[in-house]
C-alpha cells in the first residue's frame, strides 16, 4: 500500500507520526480533538524521501497535490494566498519524526508580498503590524530559502535603530519597517541577482524544498549523531495558517511545559511576549516575562491555556512542552510535544507520574535515557567556597562548571580539541553555535529565556547554561565580556552556576552532587526488572566504596598495575623489573607485596561479602620505566656537557640499554598478561600471595570475602592451566601459615579472538570467563585504539564506513559474535560458568542491551555509571519481555 504525500490536520493522528512526524501527529490529534489549532496540512516524510531520491526535485504530481492541500485550506479559513483583498499567510516548519528542536528550519508569514502587505495592512488597519510581518518573512526566506546569513538582515535592523535613536525592535514605526523592507529587497537582489519573490506560490514550493533541504544542514547531522538519530528516517514539512501575536497589546505569543524541566516540579513553568511572534521568544532577541504573569495580562486566556496544558499532560501520559499565540484575545495552540527535560527533571517526573497513578514502573523506566544520568551525577558548586560573584541570569540548565571563556562556537571546538576547558559566551546561541555547545562545559548568553535555543539544546545534553543574563555585555568583536566595572578577555577563567544562574569570576571548587529520593526509587525499580548484574571497575577502597553507594555488586575488575602508578611506588617497581638477579627481584617484590596487600584489604573491606575480581599485572614492563625518547634526549646532553659526571653518563647508558631490551615494538602484541606471568611467575606469585594474606586478615575480623582472580590474556589453555596451578599453590601455602579457609576462584580475561574461539577448551580451566571487550575489540579489528582514534576513525565514523565507534558502542555483528561464541562454548563445558565484561562498553546502553541478549551474568562499568548500567539492564529485561505494557491512553478530554 502506497504511503500518503500529504495528510490534512483533520485526518492525522500519532498513529501516523512515521509520516506527519511528531509535530503534524500532534497537530492533527489536537485537532480532530477540538483544540484551537490553525488549519493547515503535512507533506509527510514519504514526500521527503521522494524528493531525495527524485534528484532533490518535487514531482509535479506533488506539486498539483499541494496545490489541491492550499484549496482546501484556503476554502477552511475564508482567505486566499496571494489575494491583496484578504490574503492568507502561513507557516512553513519542520517535523521530524523523533524531535530536533532548532536543527531544521522555519519560515513565517509566507505569502507576503507588495501586494499583500497592503491587504494585511487594511484588514487589520496596523500598518506597523503589516510591514512588520513583511519584514520579518522576507528576513526568514531570505536566510532560510535564498542562503543570506541571518546577520546581514539583523545588521539593518541594528542600523535603522540607530538612526532613529531606538533601543529596541518595538520602537520602530511602519515608516521605519518599510524603508528597512526596501534595504532588504535591495540586499536580496545584490546577493542573488533576482529581485525578491513576488509570487505566493513560487515562495511556497521554495520553503518547502528549504526544509527538506534542511534536514540534511550541518546542525542536523551534529544533532543526529549526538542523538543516535538515523538518517534515513527525513522530515515532514507542516503548512499551516499564520496567527499572530504581534498584533498589538492584546495579543502575544509563547512557550510552555506542564511541568518544570529543570527539577521536574509540577508547575506551569514557561513564558511569554506581549506583541510578539513566537521565534522571538526561542530565538533570545527579547527577554520575555514567566508564564505565572500571564494571569495578570490575560487571566483568561492563562485560565484555558492551564485547562488544555492539563489535558494534552493527561492524554500523552507525559509532560509537554506547548507552543501558543494569542490573536487578538483569542488563544491558538500552535504544537504540543513530549517535552525535553534535565536528567533531574526526567526521573522526577517518571517517578512521579507513577505516583499520581498516570503511568507504571515499566512505563517510567523506559522514560529515562540511561545516558542522561551522567547530568545527576554533575558536580555543583562547593558551598563553602568564597565566590566572586559578577551577576545573575537565569539557571537555564542545572549543574556548575568552569573553564577559559570563549566567545565563538569554532574557538570552543578548536581549544576544546587541545584539551582545554572552555565557558562558551554569547549574546544569544543559534542552531549553527551547537559544535561549540558541544565542545564547552557551559554556556552563557546575555539575552534569551528559559526556553531559548541555548537553554533547551544544554538541558539535552546535560550541560549547565544561564540564559536572559543582562548585565552582561558581551563584545564579540573585542572578545571581551563585561559587567559592572569588570571586564574578562578570551582565555580567562569563568565559572557558572546553571542552578543558581550565578557567573562567577575564576575556577571555582566543584563537588560531587546528592541522589533524589526519586533518583533511588527509579533505581529500586530498576533493580526489579533487571536480569544482569552491575559490577564497578575500582583499583582501590576509595572507588570501591563510591561503588557500592551506587549499587554496585561487587568489583568486576581490579587493575593491579594501577597501584604500582603511584610516585611512591614507581622506585620499586622499577628495581623489580631492572633487577639483574633473582634475589634482587625478589627484594623489591617483598617490599611492594605489603603495599598491594594493604590495597587489597582495603577493597575487600569495601565490597564486604561481594566477590573481587582481581586481574593480574597486565601491561607490559617497559610502561614503568623512563620514557625511550627522554632518556636518549637527556643522555645526549649529559654527553655534550664537558663537566658531566662520567658515572653518570654510564649508568645513564646502562639504564638506556635495558628500556631498549624491555621496549615493546607492539605492546598489544608482546610480553604482557599472562606472557609476563609465564616467563616471570615470581611477579604474580607475589601478587596471588597479598591478594590471600589480605583476604586472610579480613576474614580473621569478622568479614567475608569473595576473590575473583584473573589471569590476562590468555590465547590457549596450556597458559591458564599453568597460571591456574601457581594460583592454587600460593593460596594453600597462604592457608597453611595462616589457618584460614579463603574461598576464591579463577578464572581469565577474554580478550583476543583466539580465546573466544577456543572457549570449550579454556573453559576446562576457568571458573568464570570475563570478557575484555576493549582489547577484544582492538584484536579483532586490527586497530591500535589510540592510532584509530586520533588518525582515521572519526574519519570512519563520519563518512559511515562503521556505524559507531567500537570502542564506545559494542561492534555486536564482529567482536559480539566473539562474545556469543565464547558465553556458548563455555557454558557447554560448564554450565555454571560466571561470565560477564569489563571494558568501558560494561557502562554504555546498547553494549549492556546486547550483554543481556547474549546472556552473560553482570556487566561491569566505572563507579560513576554504575546507575546507567542499573538502568540500562533494566531497560534491556523490558526490552525482550514478553509481558505487554498494561497502560492506556487516556483520551484529550
Amino acid at each position: 500500500m502506497s504511503q500518503p504525500f500529504i495528510i490534512p490536520f483533520t485526518e492525522g493522528s500519532m498513529e501516523q507520526k512515521h509520516l506527519m512526524g511528531g509535530k503534524g501527529a500532534n497537530l492533527g490529534e489536537m485537532t480532530q480533538a477540538g483544540l484551537p489549532v490553525p488549519p493547515g496540512f503535512t507533506l509527510t516524510t514519504a514526500a521527503c524521501l521522494e524528493y531525495y531520491e527524485n534528484g532533490r526535485t518535487l514531482k509535479s504530481a506533488r506539486k498539483d497535490e499541494i496545490r489541491k492541500a492550499l484549496d482546501a485550506l484556503e476554502e477552511k479559513s475564508g482567505k486566499k494566498l496571494g489575494d491583496p483583498a484578504n490574503p492568507l499567510l502561513v507557516s512553513v516548519r519542520s517535523g521530524a519524526v523523533i524531535s530536533m528542536p532548532g536543527m531544521m528550519d522555519t519560515v513565517l508569514n509566507l505569502g507576503l508580498n507588495d501586494e499583500t502587505v497592503q491587504g494585511l495592512e487594511g484588514l487589520t488597519e496596523s500598518p506597523r503590524f503589516a510591514y512588520d510581518c513583511y519584514r520579518r518573512f522576507i528576513q526568514m526566506y531570505g536566510d532560510v530559502v535564498l542562503g543570506i546569513p541571518h546577520y546581514r538582515f539583523e545588521r539593518v535592523i541594528e542600523e535603522m535603530k540607530e538612526e532613529r535613536s531606538a533601543s529596541s525592535d518595538t520602537e520602530l514605526t511602519a515608516a521605519d519597517w518599510q524603508v528597512v523592507i526596501e534595504r532588504f529587497k535591495d540586499m536580496v537582489k545584490e546577493e542573488t541577482g533576482q529581485p525578491f519573490p513576488q509570487d505566493p506560490t513560487e515562495q511556497l514550493e521554495r520553503a518547502i524544498i528549504a526544509v527538506f533541504d534542511s534536514w540534511n544542514n550541518q546542525r542536523a547531522r551534529i544533532y543526529r549523531k549526538i542523538h543516535k538519530i538515523s538518517d534515513d528516517l527525513g522530515t515532514a514539512v507542516n503548512v499551516q495558517m499564520m496567527v499572530f501575536g504581534n498584533m498589538g497589546d492584546d495579543s502575544g505569543t509563547g512557550v510552555a511545559f506542564t511541568r518544570n524541566p529543570s527539577t521536574g516540579e509540577k508547575v506551569l513553568y514557561g513564558e511569554f511576549l506581549i506583541n510578539a511572534q513566537g521565534e522571538d521568544v526561542v530565538a533570545g532577541i527579547r527577554t520575555p516575562e514567566p508564564i505565572a504573569a500571564l494571569s495578570n495580562r490575560m487571566p483568561a486566556i492563562y485560565d484555558a491555556f492551564r485547562d488544555i496544558s492539563r489535558r494534552l499532560e493527561a492524554h500523552y501520559r507525559d509532560m509537554q512542552d506547548i507552543e501558543f499565540t494569542v490573536e487578538r484575545g483569542n488563544l491558538y495552540i500552535l504544537q504540543t510535544r513530549n517535552g525535553k527535560r534535565t536528567a533531574h527533571a526526567a526521573v522526577k517526573i517518571a517517578a512521579d507520574l507513577v505516583e499520581e497513578g498516570v503511568i507504571d514502573r515499566r512505563t517510567a523506566l523506559e522514560r529515562v535515557d540511561p545516558e542522561h544520568l551522567d547530568q545527576i551525577l554533575h558536580r555543583r558548586v562547593d558551598p563553602d567556597a568564597r565566590l566572586n560573584v559578577l551577576t545573575k541570569g537565569l539557571p537555564a540548565s542545572p549543574g556548575a562548571a568552569a573553564g577559559k571563556l570563549v566567545f565563538d562556537a569554532d574557538t570552543a571546538e578548536r581549544k576544546s580539541q587541545e584539551g582545554e576547558k572552555v565557558i562558551l559566551a554569547r549574546p544569544e546561541t543559534t542552531p549553527d553555535d551547537i559544535h561549540g555547545i558541544v565542545a564547552s562545559q557551559g554556556v552563557l548568553t546575555s539575552r534569551g529565556g528559559m526556553t531559548s535555543h541555548a537553554a533547551v539544546v544544554a538541558r539535552g545534553m546535560g550541560k549547565p547554561c544561564i540564559c536572559g543574563c543582562e548585565e552582561a555585555r558581551i563584545d564579540l568583536k573585542a572578545g571581551e565580556l563585561t559587567i559592572g566595572e569588570t571586564t574578562l578577555r578570551e582565555g580567562d577563567q569563568l565559572s557558572i552556576d546553571g542552578g543558581t544562574g550565578h557567573v562567577i569570576q575564576g575556577e571555582v571548587p566543584l563537588i560531587d552532587p546528592e541522589l533524589s529520593v526519586e533518583f533511588q526509587r527509579l533505581l529500586e525499580w530498576a533493580d526489579e526488572f533487571r536480569r544482569l548484574k552491575v559490577r564497578a571497575n575500582a583499583d582501590n577502597s576509595e572507588d570501591s566504596q563510591t561503588a557500592r553507594q551506587f549499587g554496585a555488586e561487587g568489583v568486576g575488575l581490579c587493575r593491579t598495575e594501577h597501584m604500582f602508578m603511584e610516585a611512591d611506588r614507581i622506585p620499586l617497581v622499577r628495581d623489580m623489573i631492572l633487577a639483574e638477579t633473582a634475589d634482587e627481584r625478589r627484594a623489591a617484590l617483598d617490599q611492594l607485596l605489603p603495599l598491594q596487600q594493604g590495597d587489597f584489604k582495603g577493597i575487600f573491606q569495601a565490597m564486604d561479602g561481594l566477590p573481587v575480581t582481581i586481574r593480574l599485572l597486565d601491561p607490559p614492563l617497559h610502561e614503568f620505566l623512563p620514557n625511550l625518547e627522554e632518556l636518549l634526549t637527556e643522555l645526549v646532553q649529559l654527553r655534550m656537557n664537558p663537566d658531566a659526571d662520567r658515572r653518570e653518563i654510564g649508568e645513564k647508558e646502562e639504564l638506556l640499554r635495558k628500556v631498549r631490551a624491555l621496549h615493546e615494538l607492539n605492546p598489544m602484541l608482546g610480553h604482557r598478561g599472562c606472557r609476563l606471568g609465564m616467563i616471570h611467575p615470581e611477579i604474580y606469585a607475589m601478587q596471588v600471595k597479598a591478594i590471600f594474606q589480605a583476604a586472610a586478615e579480613v576474614i580473621r575480623e569478622g568479614a567475608s570475602v569473595e576473590p575473583e582472580i584473573m589471569i590476562p590474556l590468555v590465547g590457549h589453555v596450556n597458559e591458564l592451566k599453568e597460571m591456574r596451578k601457581l594460583v592454587e599453590e600460593v593460596a594453600e601455602q597462604v592457608e597453611s601459615r595462616t589457618g584460614q579457609s579463603i574461598p576464591f576462584s579463577v578464572g581469565t580475561m577474554i580478550e583476543v579472538p583466539r580465546a573466544a574461539l577456543t572457549a570449550a577448551e579454556i573453559a576446562e580451566e576457568a571458573d568464570f570467563f570475563s570478557f575484555g571487550t576493549n582489547d577484544l575489540t582492538q584484536t579483532t579489528f586490527g586497530y591500535s585504539r589510540d592510532d584509530a582514534e586520533g588518525k582515521f576513525l572519526h574519519h570512519y565514523i563520519d563518512h559511515k564506513v562503521l556505524p559507531e565507534n567500537p570502542f564506545v558502542t559494542l561492534d555486536t555483528d564482529g567482536v559480539g559474535r566473539l562474545v556469543s561464541l565464547g558465553v556458548r562454548e563455555g557454558r557447554r563445558i560448564k554450565a555454571d560458568l560466571k561470565t560477564g565484561i569489563c571494558g568501558e562498553h560494561g557502562g554504555e546502553k546498547r553494549s549492556i542491551q546486547f550483554c543481556h541478549q547474549a546472556g552473560l551474568d553482570y556487566v561491569s562499568c566505572s563507579p560513576f555509571r554504575v546507575p546507567l548500567a542499573r538502568l540500562a539492564a533494566a531497560q534491556a529485561a523490558i526490552l525482550h519481555s514478553s509481558e505487554p505494557d498494561t497502560d492506556s491512553s487516556a483520551k484529550i478530554g
